[in-house]
């Protein structure tokens, strides 16, 4: 049975651990507000930008560009943003399963990994995939350098046709407790994506803009600046996602070891209160047998 050296012991490190556990949630919590300010603030500049991209390939009967070229998607390339760190909850768990989904769905096709951070990366080199290139410890700090990086990688390939659709998988950050797990085709570049068709979004593509460069023109400079602003806002978003999702786990950790403190300092109360029992009736009953 424990004695009360070892529960004090127990307890010293759970509230050891507890400060941990609530230092990294307050960090976890400041870095998250940067993240958050910072993907919001990209969300408008992304939307406008593929609105306008829109506008244009509604105005040409048959747009020619490499990054617009529709084939059979025979072999694949698959983006997945994940965490550099864990302590994190499921944060990284989910999005792998997600692309492992992807994954099956199409299996007999060649598919290839881009990981961008470094639990994706390890988790992807175990399953034996190919990786045309890696990106990691670039999540805490995102820059457009990197992202201008990767969508060069991928532009390139798809237009050498190595690579016949790109899609990508990340976490987007909605609020602190509920992530958004996004599977996002990247190319080829569809003149309307579903999920993004709204009456609004029809009308506005039908205003009649004045372009001063040809429309053909514009559109070999807004392809790639429009994969370029969807990789680094789907950065920005799995960053943020990542701190809440470490501001959470960090949070509940902080509770949990506290209810431990609680269990662990009653269960010692009841044996101390034991043992102080036990004595007295010793105690007494010594007494009583010298008397």
């Amino acid at each position: 049975m424990p004695t009360l050296l070892d529960f004090r012991r127990r307890i010293r490190s759970v509230k050891n651990t507890q400060q941990i556990t609530r230092a990294m949630k307050f960090v976890a919590a400041a870095r998250l507000r940067r993240a958050q300010e910072a993907a919001l603030a990209a969300r408008p500049y992304a939307k406008e930008l593929a609105r306008v991209l829109r506008s244009i390939m509604s105005r040409i009967d048959q747009p020619e560009h490499p990054l617009l070229a529709h084939r059979p998607e025979g072999k694949i390339l698959v983006i997945v943003l994940t965490g550099e760190r864990g302590l994190a909850g499921a944060f990284n768990s989910n999005i792998l399963r997600k692309a492992n989904e992807f994954f099956r769905s199409n299996r007999g096709k060649k598919l290839s990994v881009i990981p961008v951070g470094k639990k994706g990366r390890d988790a992807l080199r175990k399953a034996g995939l190919h990786f045309p290139a890696e990106y990691v410890n670039v999540l805490a700090r995102v820059n457009f350098g990197t992202a201008r990086d990767i969508a060069s990688v991928v532009t390139e390939l798809y237009a050498k046709e190595e690579v016949d659709a790109v899609y990508i998988v990340f976490s987007e950050f909605k609020t602190v407790m509920t992530p958004n797990l996004v599977l996002d085709k990247l190319l080829p570049v569809e003149a309307m994506r579903a999920d993004e068709e709204s009456a609004s979004e029809k009308e506005s593509a039908q205003v009649d803009y004045i372009y001063e460069q040809p429309k053909e023109q514009l559109l070999d400079k807004l392809l790639p600046r429009y994969i370029e602003t969807q990789i680094l806002r789907a950065m920005l978003e799995s960053s943020a996602a990542e701190h809440a999702a470490r501001m959470t786990a960090m949070d509940s950790a902080t509770r949990n070891a506290g209810d431990v403190i609680e269990a662990l300092t009653l269960h010692m109360n009841k044996v101390r209160q034991a043992a102080i029992t036990k004595e007295i009736i010793e105690i007494v009953s010594g007494a009583s047998s010298t008397a």
